[in-house]
């Protein structure tokens, strides 16, 4: 296996002389199918496709464009795994040093804004070359939207980058449609209709679909911005979902429904292309995220959390796509087998890892249903939570041949495990590496409603089941919770009664995730309109600097530099009284971790 050309000269050692596609992308090249460019190149070559990458393109230069020539079909733009500016900046809105995602974990290798500067790139290059835009900077860009940096409403990532389509969620079925209408003698333009896409319109193009308030109205009146989100919301379903349209200026944007989830048999084919694993053998440093996933594997995609600040749903969509268990053991056999891997599996999971085989059990299979989340307020009756084929997974792939040792890295629903006993027990027993990662984000009932997450009643029992079960087990180990402040709906006093519920459950954060407002998200929603679209409802938003800072501190009130923001928060919403046992000393708790 070799990687695919990114030079006219590896192109040419192929036997291409011209590729049909070309993707440029802000991250690294590494051909992992944990790596969205990586999977969709594959997937166009395993078409019959010619195939190349433009990684990490010096973007002030033209000429960088043109290193494997002009693509016959279009270019593929794509800023990467990260929306470039959540890459580039910290909640604060100070530069990161660092990316994780670039050789020597070196800033500056993107720019900001990437798909808007990567377009403009390619049609300086090749003014004639159609340029499709896609990944997580698209899809929760694909509408107007709020951006933080700049605390304004921006127009649909497609009339700011001039791209010709862009395509949203994982992008597999409108991009092999695309290509298979092109080589059918479509033209481009004429293309208006791929489910998952989303295209500049013309108003004969628009029967049918629902109007959205426009890009001018949702920017200077809230009320409407919180309406166009409402309305796009509920539009989500593949099955059952209808276009939307929303003008800006005298233009429209088309949006139609989200591509169908794939069934297993194609997620098993996927996921057996030929990738390498490995980074470009261009590349000299070392690559921090495939050092953190080399030896990972994908069993599924989606999430049916809809939790309101992550973007997983919005991007995946919330049908769970699971692989067959067969399709999985043979990748684990594979990569235990890698010199490199040393029969060591990181992680065995997905977005949410105990979500694999989980299906909707009602008659139509949740093909006519509206709601945003199956586990928000209470766990939807008709998911299917049955999780024999999960632990049996689990079970399987400890005594796959090469395998040493195996994990379960990724995150885990704490809510559905109380209703997994099997997975449960194995994970407990078997697959944690010493520290659990679950994602509580707050225990304050007010605040977890407005992220749509369960409260803390739910994280008590499931912690004291996950410790009785590792004494069971005969094994120390712990949780890694992971907590958010500043969120919208969270008052200085729901972080005095977080902070004190962690210590009465033994529970010690050294760092904290503060909230930023990412594109897209129903959380950026609220942050910036102050209302729950859905309710109405205003919604208290924390946005001073100050503020932020001292719901920060405390929930890391056990550090001495902390001890006189702590005071002041205390003061400030009239619990002076709680010092005492807020800043007492912390005995046998247990160390979260940070996501910054």
């Amino acid at each position: 296996m070799t990687h695919l050309p990114t030079t006219i000269q590896e192109s040419l050692q192929r036997g291409w002389k011209e590729l049909d596609v070309i993707f440029v992308t802000g991250d690294a090249y590494i051909d992992h199918p944990a790596f969205g460019t990586a999977l969709l190149a594959r997937l166009l070559e395993s078409e019959g496709l010619r195939v190349g990458i433009i990684a990490q393109p010096d973007w002030k230069n033209k000429d960088a464009f043109k290193v494997l020539g002009r693509p016959r079909l279009f270019f593929a733009v794509t800023a990467g795994a990260m929306d470039s500016m959540v890459a580039h900046y910290t909640p604060s809105r100070k530069i990161r040093r660092d990316d994780a995602y670039t050789p020597g974990n070196s800033h500056g290798a993107r720019p900001n804004r990437a798909t808007i500067v990567y377009t403009s790139g390619c049609k300086a290059a090749y003014r004639d070359v159609p340029v499709v835009i896609g990944g997580i900077e698209a899809s929760l860009r694909r509408f107007a939207q709020y951006d933080f940096w700049e605390d304004k409403v921006r127009r649909s990532l497609i009339f700011d980058s001039k791209a010709d389509l862009l395509v949203f969620g994982m992008g597999e079925r409108p991009l092999l449609e695309l290509v298979r209408r092109l080589q059918s003698g479509e033209s481009f333009q004429g293309i208006t209709d791929l489910k998952g896409a989303a295209v500049v319109a013309r108003a004969a193009d628009l029967s049918g679909s629902i109007e959205l308030p426009s890009f001018e109205a949702v920017s200077s009146d809230k009320k409407l911005y919180a309406e166009a989100f409402r309305l796009a919301s509920l539009e989500q379903n593949p099955y059952a979902g209808k276009a939307l349209m929303q003008p800006h200026g005298d233009r429209f944007l088309l949006c139609n429904p989200p591509a169908l989830p794939l069934p297993e048999a194609e997620m098993d084919q996927i996921y057996a292309l030929p990738f390498t694993r490995l980074p470009h053998p261009s590349y000299k440093e070392p690559i921090p995220a495939w050092e953190q996933i080399k030896t990972s594997i994908t069993t599924h995609r989606g999430c049916a959390g809809g939790c309101a600040f992550c973007a997983i749903t919005s991007h995946q969509g919330k049908f769970i796509q699971s692989r067959s268990e067969k399709s999985v053991l043979a990748e684990i056999e594979r990569v235990a087998g890698e010199r490199w891997a040393h029969g060591s599996i990181s992680d065995i999971g997905g977005p949410t890892a105990n979500m694999f085989g989980v299906s909707c059990k009602a008659p139509d299979q949740g093909h006519s249903c509206r709601r945003e989340s199956c586990l928000y307020p209470a766990i939807c009756r008709n998911l299917d939570l049955a999780d024999a084929k999960s632990a049996g997974l689990l079970r399987k792939a400890r005594s796959v041949k090469g395998v040493k040792h195996t994990a379960v890295s990724s995150g885990v629903r704490f809510d559905l495990l109380l209703r997994q006993k099997g997975y449960f027990d194995e994970l407990a027993s078997h697959q944690v590496g010493g520290l659990l990662k679950v994602a509580p984000e707050h225990l304050v009932d007010s605040v977890t409603r407005v992220m749509r997450k369960p409260g803390g009643r739910a994280f008590a029992e499931f912690l004291e089941m996950f410790r009785q079960k590792s004494r069971e087990a005969g094994k120390r180990q712990a949780v890694v919770p992971y907590l958010i402040s500043g969120h919208p709906g969270c008052t200085l006093s729901d972080m005095v009664d977080l902070a004190l519920k962690l210590k009465e459950l033994g529970l010690k954060v050294e760092q904290v995730q503060d909230f930023t407002p990412t594109p897209g998200t129903l959380s950026t929603c609220i942050y910036y309109t102050g209302l729950d679209p859905f309710s109405g409802e205003t919604v208290y938003v924390p946005r001073g600097e100050k503020e932020k800072k001292l719901q920060k501190s405390l929930l890391l009130a056990h550090l001495p530099e902390n001890r006189k923001s702590v005071m002041e928060a205390l003061r400030l919403c009239g619990r002076e009284r709680e010092a005492g046992r807020l800043l007492a000393v912390y005995s046998g708790a247990v160390t979260s971790r940070s996501r910054n």
